[in-house]
């Protein structure tokens, strides 16, 4: 009897350890509205991630409402994604994975190897910090300065954004120089997607679930509890590229396992307490966006 017990216990403790994975794709969002994952209970974790004030200052209040509904609470700026070198960086996401919900992958990181456009090849590790009713089955929806604030603009309370954010409402800035007009603390991140990334518009990846690298949880202060995922080890070590760069001034820059993904028709609508979602490459918004470029979708739920 102990001997079945021992069996049926390692074998739930190995499901649960188990690395998610598939094929995916991606979009890309700033609406600077308080995450999905920073609401107390989401899932069992060290703490909800870390929120901002207006002015960049962490609030330790997990029930502050967010920036988008009236409150207080918005995306940190530092929770945007850097170069780690020329071939990996980290970042943050929204996310929406087959056969799971937010109590599993709620501040959960995913290796995601773009298969696809000018970033194919490239590696991107991402901790899961928002999510979004809309957004389709292993859909990561990449958290980028200047990329588009979607249907709820949390960046016109706390920066004083234009009504429609920078540059286009579904998409962002259009070129490297429009990252100028962020706020300085934007800045970086906005000039990745021009540098690194290459201004990549919506490439197909395959993801797999990774223990979030320390440099990561550092920055949104949360850390799943639980075994981790059977691929203990993301990406490498390499000493850390800048990526604040301006390229205009330098041309020279530049759960179970899940397997397959849907292309579903995104709408600017959500639903529940989510806060983030994406126009699909292949259609337009009945928000208002259009092509193939993204903004963030915010309902500001609790």
């Amino acid at each position: 009897m102990l001997t079945s017990v021992t069996i049926v216990l390692s074998a739930l403790v190995a499901l649960a350890s188990a690395q998610v994975s598939g094929v995916g794709r991606t979009t890309r969002y700033w609406d600077c509205c308080k995450g999905s994952c920073a609401w107390q209970g989401k899932a069992a974790v060290s703490s909800p991630i870390k929120t901002c004030d207006k002015n960049d200052n962490p609030i330790t209040d997990v029930n502050a409402q967010s920036g988008c509904d009236g409150g207080s609470a918005f995306m940190c700026s530092d929770q945007t994604p850097w170069a780690i070198n020329d071939n990996l960086s980290y970042g943050f996401a929204a996310a929406n994975i087959r056969g799971g919900t937010e109590s599993s992958w709620c501040c959960a990181c995913y290796e995601l190897t773009f298969t696809s456009g000018t970033a194919n090849g490239k590696k991107l590790i991402v901790q899961t910090t928002n999510t979004g009713g809309d957004l389709g089955e292993n859909h990561f929806d990449l958290a980028i300065p200047g990329g588009g604030v979607g249907y709820f603009n949390g960046c016109a309370p706390q920066y004083g954004a234009p009504a429609d954010g920078w540059g286009e409402r579904y998409g962002g800035v259009t070129s490297a120089a429009g990252c100028n007009d962020l706020p300085a603390q934007l800045q970086p991140g906005c000039f990745w997607r021009f540098n690194w990334f290459q201004n990549a518009i919506n490439p197909e990846v395959t993801f797999k679930e990774v223990t979030c690298p320390a440099e990561i949880t550092a920055k949104t202060g949360c850390v799943r509890n639980g075994p981790p995922p059977s691929e203990s080890q993301p990406g490498n070590s390499a000493t850390a590229d800048s990526e604040s760069s301006n390229p205009t001034a330098n041309p020279s820059s530049s759960s179970t396992v899940s397997s397959g993904f849907t292309t579903s028709t995104l709408t600017g609508s959500s639903t529940g307490n989510s806060t983030s979602s994406s126009v699909s490459s292949s259609t337009s918004s009945t928000a208002g966006g259009t092509g193939q470029e993204n903004g963030g979708v915010d309902t500001c739920g609790s």
